[in-house]
């Protein structure tokens, strides 16, 4: 059963919103910073910097969901650009929303009563790790399947700005696998503590995504 949970939760027609966000893509994308050939390297630093910087609110919300409100709001605390802790916000409550709907155990049910009790932000990695618990998702297969939505929601978001076509995206995801591998390696001990922004540039395109005369995405 949790073969095929993970394989309904990795599926693009689950909806949790993340489609709506380009991970500051669009906003680097529109002042010349990044393009097809120097996509690759973009997608490997917001991996890397969702490992270092997200990762480790999955993990706590994962080992310790009792405790959720405290670990929103140092989710919260961390996430200081706006943008960035916006979109977190918009995707955390649309992923409660779609799990709490999609799944009637009575654990799910209990963690998202938790949520909306206790945590006031409720971030989208602190509500991802705390329901992949009350699924019996382990917490390895946690990270790696957040990390992988990351990597495939900024591809995705690639293809519909125009950088690359679908093909090319899917190649590009192919290749990421020992990016993913080795963040995963890195970061899966990491406690909230140690939690820190490792790409400051990928930061900055986030938080110049308002400015945008036009814009696709959310953030």
């Amino acid at each position: 059963m949790a073969d095929w949970l993970i394989w309904q939760l990795a599926d693009s027609a689950f909806p949790t919103g993340g489609f709506a966000h380009s991970s500051g893509l669009e906003a680097a994308w529109q002042q010349g910073e990044v393009d097809a050939t120097s996509l690759s390297a973009f997608v490997h630093d917001v991996i890397t910097q969702a490992g270092h910087g997200v990762v480790p609110f999955v993990t706590a919300a994962h080992r310790e969901s009792g405790d959720l409100g405290a670990i929103d709001s140092q989710c919260d605390a961390f996430l200081r650009n706006p943008v960035t802790n916006r979109a977190s916000r918009v995707q955390g409550r649309a992923w409660l929303r779609t799990v709490e709907r999609a799944f009637r155990a009575a654990a799910v049910r209990t963690v998202c009563e938790t949520a909306r009790a206790d945590a006031p932000f409720r971030h989208h990695a602190v509500m991802f790790g705390a329901t992949l618990r009350a699924l019996e998702v382990e917490l390895p297969d946690a990270q790696r399947l957040f990390l992988f939505g990351v990597c495939r929601n900024t591809l995705s978001a690639a293809v519909r700005l125009g950088l690359v076509g679908t093909m090319d995206a899917q190649r590009l995801l192919a290749e990421t696998a020992g990016n993913l591998d080795r963040t995963i390696a890195r970061c899966a001990s990491l406690t909230i503590d140690e939690a820190a922004q490792t790409m400051p540039l990928v930061d900055l395109w986030q938080s110049a995504h308002d400015r945008l005369y036009s814009r696709l995405f959310q953030s």
